[in-house]
């Protein structure tokens, strides 16, 4: 059985490149467009099981939407990957307080982050 996934990130390109990469994998990839959007891609697909999400986005980012994730029961431990240009330690560190499983650095290999997937969904 396929493995749902929602990628959220501001860039249309960023998207079509994880979606394409993952959906090769097996993956079923679900999109959001910043975190608000990704609440309500949550919302209306309750089979997930992983959220990559990118930190900087309009409206609302990775840290807000993730808090918000996690305020939920019912989502309170579904793994979620920071993907992003950030390097920053603070900003990790901001990443793991609010409940991030992962984190991964822009540019990146589609094995890269198949092999983090394999890693927190089995």
């Amino acid at each position: 059985m396929k493995k749902n996934i929602l990628i959220i990130d501001d860039s249309e390109s960023i998207r079509e490149v994880i979606a394409t990469g993952l959906e090769s994998a097996g993956y079923t990839v679900i999109k959001g467009i910043n975190g608000e959007d990704g609440l309500k891609c949550l919302a209306a697909n309750p089979s997930l099981e992983l959220i990559i999400t990118d930190l900087n986005m309009p409206v609302m980012d990775g840290i807000s939407f993730l808090k918000e994730v996690r305020k939920s029961e019912k989502h309170k431990y579904l793994p979620v990957i920071i993907l992003t240009t950030e390097s920053q330690e603070a900003k990790k560190q901001e990443a793991r307080n609010a409940g991030a499983t992962g984190w991964i650095i822009k540019p990146f290999s589609k094995e890269k982050l198949i092999n983090v997937i394999k890693k927190v969904v089995r």
